[in-house]
């Protein structure tokens, strides 16, 4: 099917060809049949690099010169969605009969922009979708297309249950008319039980624009899906996972190889890069050697950048959670260009980043549980996911994947090869899942009754996979919860959202949560005095913390001395085992401790302390506006403080240098040393002996004079 024949106006023909879309693949020509083009709900269940994001264009195309109603385009993650949005964001230039408004909003669930009431297409997160309808937004009533990318993680514990009640929200009606539903998913066994569950066409596909040979290797051997067998040697590399990366590179393609944790993911970077510099010209090393100072001169120098750097020099690098976000970028778009041939990496990769590459090694099907508390075999989801990495548009004629066994060959090709991925389920009905979207529910319909409660549960795709009685007994568990701790209140025959209720729900924490906030703020938070330490302590209980890392052995004797430097600080009294690494860390950091200092002290990664900051502003914040709730204004400021000094990094006394743009942690700390310790004393600061000071220099120092002027 060509593009120039598609039911699509001339100006969005035109700008599909100049981007290089001539004719549809299978899957996307299967979507058009399926009726995306005619307003029909469709949902596309396909492999990886199958054309999905042309599928959720075509659909916008046909969507906007029709209608004046909104578009949403749902990611689960924010690194996808502004990936989207810089695709989108190009739909502005067609002239579709009007001017077309692209926006996209991730973060800050409490909040609502202007901007995206005045836009035609939003690109959202799952959970900034499902806040904006907490707030009950009128532009809400007016979307006409809804398009959820990786609809797979509908079965996700933790991202899951959000996207199960937005989308239960669209289909049922609730928030007005039911738009047209693209949803887009990886290939899953039951994608016909969720598409029937939305109301969609159904579109399966296993069609891929490169083939993919999927095989496992043991013993010099590997054998493929037809138990077709070829033999390998490099008895000289040491590390069959490395051999096979090396022998891709050798013959002129890339590499990814996935290790089960992070310090994994590193070695065989760091074993295989002087294996990968001998297959390297002058030309590709002296380019790497640049990428290498890059990641240096943009970064702290931690003992995990400067092995990334070393590494890169050599055409290699490693990617996980550990990494911070310039790292990771670097990395992602260094591989793309092709300038690093090998790349390991842990499998959150595969979740959220496109880097294809001809040949996938996965080194081990073993991951760590702590529910199990040992190693446990991933899923067949899983491994397809991971394996579908393989093959690069336009470079390859054929991807490949192979899984390193251990006397186990045939094994593991009946389970992963051969194997069926696990059918989604639903994982609505967990306590805190129900506890937190029972809330948002009787908020956003006041005076519901309990047997429309109970309707609209059934209409999930848990209530399609849990029996009624089971659905009903939980939340009724979560009903009690919520109106023994006052979060709802009898109404009418129905149910209201009490005040407290409503900003819990709008501040987007567990109502657990909450209550732990609650009884803090009334019983245990005494008037007077700080409460620094006890108020980190208070947040990294929280469920919602993230990451959490718990004690070494070798952090207990720090714990107790941190504890005894903040015991004035303290909310209540608590032992060494109730701190945790991410409780020490958050102290470290609010008192100036470096990245260098976390990793070599505590063994924080960047990447790990920029999520932690991210979380506990959230949840300072949280307490912050449930302190003002309780009428605790003497905690207010004390919180807003808090949160400069988490966010930034900083001691309290650099609180009105931060105030100045450009002038971050190190600045102020350097402005504050020599002499300069708020902004009225640089307001009578001479400019030139401002801009002689380490790191001003005269920009800076123009910059700052031009913002303290302003200061009474």
């Amino acid at each position: 099917m060509k593009i120039s024949k598609l039911d699509l106006e001339p100006t969005a023909i035109d700008f599909l060809t100049s981007q290089g879309f001539e004719k549809l693949y299978e899957p996307q020509a299967s979507s058009v049949d399926a009726g995306i083009l005619d307003g029909k709900s469709v949902l596309v269940s396909a492999p990886t690099a199958s054309g999905k994001t042309l599928i959720a264009m075509l659909s916008m195309l046909s969507h906007l010169p029709k209608n004046k109603s909104k578009i949403v385009y749902l990611s689960p993650l924010r690194a996808l969605a502004a990936e989207k949005f810089t695709e989108f964001k190009k739909l502005e230039k067609i002239n579709l009969g009007r001017k077309i408004k692209v926006s996209i909003s991730t973060g800050d669930f409490d909040s609502v922009e202007d901007k995206l009431e005045n836009s035609d297409i939003l690109v959202l997160t799952n959970e900034k979708m499902d806040a904006l309808m907490r707030f009950s937004q009128s532009w809400i009533s007016e979307i006409g297309l809804v398009i959820v990318d990786e609809i797979h993680l509908i079965g996700d514990e933790g991202r899951g249950p959000t996207l199960e009640m937005v989308l239960t929200r669209l289909k049922s009606g609730i928030i007005g008319k039911i738009p047209q539903i693209v949803a887009l998913s990886a290939t899953i066994t039951n994608s016909d039980e969720l598409a029937e569950w939305l109301d969609c066409e159904h579109v399966q596909s296993t069609w891929r624009p490169v083939p993919l040979s999927e095989a496992v290797y043991d013993d010099f051997t590997v054998t493929n899906q037809d138990r077709e067998t070829y033999d390998v040697s490099f008895d000289y590399v040491g590390s069959s996972t490395i051999g096979l990366g090396l022998d891709c590179v050798k013959n002129g393609g890339q590499s990814l190889l996935f290790a089960n944790t992070r310090t994994s993911a590193a070695k065989l970077a760091v074993d295989s890069g002087p294996l990968i510099q001998k297959t390297l010209s002058k030309n590709e090393l002296d380019a790497l050697a640049k990428i290498s100072k890059k990641i240096l001169s943009n970064n702290e120098h931690t003992q995990l950048v400067k092995k990334l750097a070393t590494v890169v020099k050599l055409g290699v690098g490693f990617h996980h959670a550990g990494l911070n976000q310039n790292c990771r970028e670097i990395i992602e778009n260094e591989f793309r260009d092709g300038k690093i041939k090998l790349l390991s990496a842990t499998p959150t990769l595969a979740a959220g980043v496109n880097l294809p590459a001809r040949r996938v090694v996965i080194s081990s099907v073993l991951r760590y549980n702590a529910q199990y508390g040992g190693n446990i075999p991933i899923s067949v989801l899983e491994y397809k996911q991971l394996c579908g990495r393989a093959g690069r548009p336009q470079y390859d004629d054929e991807g490949e994947s192979i899984i390193i066994g251990k006397n186990n060959q045939e094994l593991l090709l009946e389970k992963y090869v051969d194997g069926e991925p696990e059918p989604i389920e639903s994982k609505i009905i967990s306590p805190s899942s129900l506890r937190i979207h029972l809330l948002s529910l009787i908020v956003t319909s006041p005076t519901i009754t309990e047997e429309m409660i109970n309707d609209f549960f059934s209409q999930t795709l848990g209530g399609n996979q849990v029996d009624d009685d089971i659905i009903e007994l939980h939340l009724e568990n979560a009903k009690t919860f919520l109106l023994d701790e006052e979060f709802i209140a009898n109404k009418d025959n129905g149910f209201i959202a009490t005040r407290f209720g409503q900003k819990v729900s709008r501040l987007y924490i567990d109502p657990m949560t909450a209550r732990d906030f609650r009884n803090a703020i009334e019983y245990d938070i005494t008037k007077g005095g700080e409460h620094t330490f006890g108020f980190l302590h208070l947040i990294t209980t929280c469920e919602e913390f993230f990451p959490r890392f718990d004690l070494r052995q070798k952090d207990v004797e720090r714990a107790s001395i941190v504890i005894e430097n903040n015991r004035q600080t303290l909310i209540r009294v608590i032992e060494e085992e109730e701190c945790s690494r991410s409780l020490l860390a958050l102290d470290l950091w609010t008192n100036e401790g470096t990245e260098v200092n976390l990793s070599d002290e505590l063994g924080i990664e960047s990447g790990d302390m920029h999520r932690m900051v991210d979380t506990a502003d959230w949840l300072v914040y949280s307490l912050r506006e449930l302190s003002r709730e309780f009428r605790r204004e003497d905690l207010v400021k004390e919180l807003d403080i808090l949160r400069k000094r988490i966010v930034y990094g900083i001691k309290h006394e650099l609180i009105d240098l931060v105030r100045i743009r450009n002038v971050g942690r190190i600045r102020a700390r350097i402005l504050y040393k020599n002499g300069y310790k708020n902004r009225t004393a640089l307001k009578k600061a001479p400019l030139e002996k401002l801009a002689e000071i380490d790191k001003i220099g005269m920009t800076i120092a123009k910059s700052i004079k031009s913002q303290v002027e302003k200061v009474r």
